[in-house]
């Protein structure tokens, strides 16, 4: 068989949408298509599977680098690589400091989980935001204070040194939990404030979600915020937090879903919202949206094309990956908002990508 026959035939297992969009576009496999990208670690485990899949069907090959969010922005900044990847959104001022305009591309929402090693207490921790906050602070310094033990009431909480564990690299997964702390916490907010890199008042600094994970996991008396696919794969329990409804409330899909639901009215306005202490009794506090960024002007027509035809692949026919690796998928809303998105990535002023 051809090669281009088996790639016709790994498109007819497809979804029908991302079948029309990869037809239309026209891209010519006969040479495979590479794109580079660098980024957020909080989704990895998913893009992982996406690349894989996405390249097997079609001979595009994308190379990632899982640098953290930071990293992922300075090198599409400096046009290193084709995307990049962050869970914290640019500000304006970032936004204005880009070479070009940069498109924010919501991809999935997750979890960051407060994840813990405790002896005796291996799941079902209850915490506070001020618990959370205060542990971050170095206020509460051990696993059997009055004050985490009055959350837990028949847990035994062993007399042990907590030791705290955060980011050390410029991370998106810091900047949503910062972010969820800065606003539950006027001491957090006043003192350390939210974003991708702040002063850590206490702790280890790992590099990357699995950097935090393996700390935390070698670590007795170790807590650390990760995403909640890096906890599950590390087998770390991790703390039901009481929400903005007062109702202490685990990270899953659900409730990560019904953290997401409450941000749609405003990303139809600003994709860059922040969906931390959200409303509603079944919602999460400390999720997030993650996004790929790519530049509106293209300078490689075929990488392009290329990369727009992953990106509407992504959104769509990627989303029925994301369960299984606990990511919840995006809505209806937001994958009509990312369609207009992708159709505006041009070439020398032409749009790349065929209606759809």
């Amino acid at each position: 068989m051809s090669s281009k026959m088996f790639r016709y035939s790994a498109l007819a297992g497809m979804g029908w949408v991302a079948v029309a969009l990869l037809l239309a576009i026209t891209v010519s496999w006969a040479a495979e298509t590479s794109l580079t990208g660098a980024g957020a670690t909080f989704p990895y485990p998913l893009y992982s599977k996406w690349f894989d899949v996405y390249g097997k069907a079609t001979g595009v090959r994308i190379n990632y680098q899982s640098i953290g969010s930071g990293g992922g922005i300075q090198q599409l900044k400096a046009g290193t690589v084709d995307f990049g990847a962050s869970d914290a959104p640019l500000s304006d001022e970032e936004a204005k400091a880009m070479p070009g305009q940069v498109l924010h591309i919501p991809t999935v929402a997750g979890a960051v989980v407060v994840a813990y090693n405790l002896p005796g207490a291996s799941k079902g921790l209850r915490l506070t935001p001020d618990v959370v906050a205060g542990i971050y602070l170095g206020h509460i310094k051990r696993w059997n204070d009055q004050r985490i033990a009055s959350l837990n009431p028949g847990v035994s909480l062993p007399n042990l040194a907590i030791a705290v564990v955060h980011r050390s690299d410029g991370s998106g997964t810091s900047y949503i939990f910062t972010s969820y702390l800065a606003a539950v916490n006027r001491a957090w907010a006043v003192r350390v404030g939210a974003g991708k890199s702040v002063d850590w008042p206490i702790g280890l600094g790992g590099k990357g979600n699995e950097g935090v994970a393996g700390l935390v996991k070698q670590t007795p008396g170790g807590i650390g915020y990760m995403e909640l696919a890096y906890a599950t794969q590390n087998r770390l329990p991790y703390a039901s937090i009481r929400n903005r409804a007062g109702k202490y409330v685990e990270p899953t899909l659900a409730s990560t879903t019904a953290a997401v639901a409450g941000a749609v009215k405003a990303m139809q306005r600003d994709v860059r919202v922040s969906i931390v202490n959200a409303p509603g009794e079944g919602a999460y506090p400390i999720a997030g949206l993650t996004y790929i960024l790519v530049y509106r002007a293209q300078r490689d027509r075929e990488k392009g094309r290329a990369l727009g035809g992953f990106l509407s692949w992504a959104i769509h026919d990627g989303q029925k990956y994301a369960p299984a690796l606990l990511y919840a998928p995006l809505p209806e809303e937001v994958m009509k908002i990312n369609e207009r998105a992708i159709k505006s990535i041009t070439h020398a002023g032409k749009p790349l990508l065929a209606a759809r």
